[in-house]
């Protein structure tokens, strides 16, 4: 777990500790101290703790004038036992969208469990705050059986994900870049359904 390490390339664009409008201004990171845990195992000392305690995150990119940011998780989501989407709304982003964003992009391929709980109103809250907006909340490159378990709990009442959603290979790329291909994606997809 320890070796699972946030992407790091796009840190010459941006990073959320030197960000004032960023939940995550201010923070300092070690590369020698492992303090977070995912049960039993350090994980990697860049990725950011927001309240849960088997789920965590870390912002990538934020572009506010185009009101978008670009963030990867790790670990497993559960809602069942920890509300980690309470976590994840409250701690991270409602800040963000209180500063305009209402597009968020979530890397998944580092989250290996999906727990649902009965309860999905941080999820309704979360989507009609961005659709108000204009907005839209993506969970790209899901594993398979985190998208089944995704798909069970109704997720896609309230986020896109899926297998077009999926083998996106983003890591290569610039963030605006990948922004524009999930962009076009998204409403390519809005305009499908709307048909």
């Amino acid at each position: 777990m320890h070796d699972i390490e946030p992407h790091f390339r796009w840190r010459d664009f941006y990073t959320a500790e030197a960000d004032e409008r960023s939940p995550f201004f201010g923070r300092t990171y070690s590369e020698f101290d492992f303090t977070n845990s995912l049960y039993n195992f350090y994980i990697h000392p860049q990725w950011d703790a927001f309240g849960s305690s088997t789920l965590y995150g870390k912002i990538l990119f934020v572009d506010y004038d185009e009101g978008f940011a670009l963030i990867e998780l790790m670990g497993e989501w559960n809602d069942t036992l920890h509300n980690d989407i309470m976590f994840l709304k409250r701690n991270v982003a409602d800040p963000l969208m209180s500063q305009g964003i209402s597009k968020f992009v979530f890397f998944c391929e580092n989250v290996l469990n999906f727990h649902a709980s009965p309860d999905d109103d941080y999820y309704a809250e979360w989507a009609e705050e961005v659709h108000e907006e204009g907005g839209w909340i993506v969970f790209l490159n899901t594993r398979k059986h985190v998208e089944e378990e995704m798909h069970d709990a109704k997720m896609q009442l309230y986020t896109h994900f899926g297998e077009e959603y999926n083998d996106i290979l983003w890591r290569t790329q610039k963030p605006l870049v990948v922004y524009q291909i999930i962009d076009a994606m998204v409403l390519g997809m809005i305009r499908r359904l709307g048909d």
